[in-house]
Parts: structure tokens; sequence; C-alpha cells
């Protein structure tokens, strides 16, 4: 399987954090944006949007991080990070939503902005992060994981682009229960960093 990959993008990294967690074979080939290679001929036959991560297997091409991470974890034959039942997926699917939205307007965003210079309104930006962050240290206050109690994909695709928030200059001291969250993940077997992650020495 080839994943199309840029190393400074959370969505990408969390492809490549799952594909380390459950020792998932990838090859990986770089797309470099700042060069636009995201606007070539042949990579828009991938992805028309010029955006990454794209999955190519076979005869079959995915454009979007949260379904990789489905397809993915749905090829295991342990099928703990998404199991097979109605119940589980959707209550790990409502997380997935929460990566693609709330996160991606705010703490994204916020990124986006300070470290890359998008032109994005921070003001925005922090209205979502404002709402969206004691949120999820609540949720993490009376249990150790996003779903099921136990790792699954919502983690992984939650977990970057908010270790990621203090580059868009978001403080996360307030935010204990969600800290700890960080340290549970770094501590799972097969872990892999990505620069600028919260806790990254």
């Amino acid at each position: 399987m080839l994943l199309y990959d840029l190393d400074v993008s959370g969505n990408c990294y969390k492809i490549r954090l799952f594909a380390a967690l459950t020792n998932t074979k990838l090859d990986l080939v770089p797309v470099d944006l700042a060069a636009g290679q995201n606007h070539d001929p042949d990579f828009r036959k991938l992805n028309p949007f010029g955006e990454v991560p794209v999955l190519v297997d076979g005869d079959l091409t995915l454009r979007d991080s949260q379904a990789i991470l489905v397809y993915l974890a749905g090829r295991l034959t342990d099928r703990s990070w998404w199991p097979e039942d109605a119940m589980s997926q959707a209550t790990i699917t409502q997380w997935l939503s929460v990566a693609s939205s709330e996160v991606r307007n705010g703490p994204n965003a916020a990124r986006l902005i300070r470290k890359f210079g998008y032109p994005l309104d921070m003001g925005t930006a922090m209205r979502w992060t404002d709402r969206l962050l004691p949120l999820l240290n609540a949720h993490l206050e009376t249990q150790d994981w996003f779903a099921l109690r136990r790792p699954t994909i919502a983690d992984c695709a939650l977990f970057p682009y908010l270790a990621l928030a203090p580059e868009g200059g978001i403080s996360l001291t307030p935010y204990p229960a969600l800290t700890r969250w960080f340290d549970r993940i770094w501590t799972l077997p097969g872990f892999i960093p990505m620069p600028g992650l919260y806790g990254d020495c």
C-alpha cells in the first residue's frame, strides 16, 4: 500500500501512527506541497482536491484520513480498533466527525494560521477551540479513551491536531485530563512521534 504523505501534516501523521501501532506496512510517497506537487496532474488524478493523505491499495484509492483509518482498521484480523457491530462503529464515528469538524476548525486552523500563515480567521479558530477543549477534557475525566474504553481509531483521528495545538498558540495547561490522554497515547506499543507534538522532547 502506498501512502502519499507530508511529514508535517497531522492528517498524514494519524495514518502513519495507526500503521505503526498495528504493524501495518505502508510505503510512503512524499508530496511537497510547498513546491506545488499536489497540483501535478498525476496527483490530481488520485485526489482532485489536491490534498494529502492519499492511500492507494491496488485498484482502490482513498483520499480522506478518516476513511483511510476505517479502511486500514477494517482489514485487520484484530477488530478492536474498528469493531464490526453497528453500536461500536457509531460510537467511534461520532468522534471521527469531531476530528473532521471541531478539531479541524479549531486547533488545526489555529496551527495553520500561526505556523504556516494560512489566511484564516484566528478569532473563529479560537472560538471553536475554546468550546471544544473543555468538552474533550470533561469526557476524559471519566474514561481513559474516547470510545469503547480502549484505544480505537477515534483516538488516532483526534490525537494529532490536539497534541499539536501549542503550535497554534493554544495552551493545554488548563486541560489535565487531555494531557494525561496524550501520555497514554505515547506509551502505546509501537507509538511514533512527529515534530511539534505536545510532550515531544
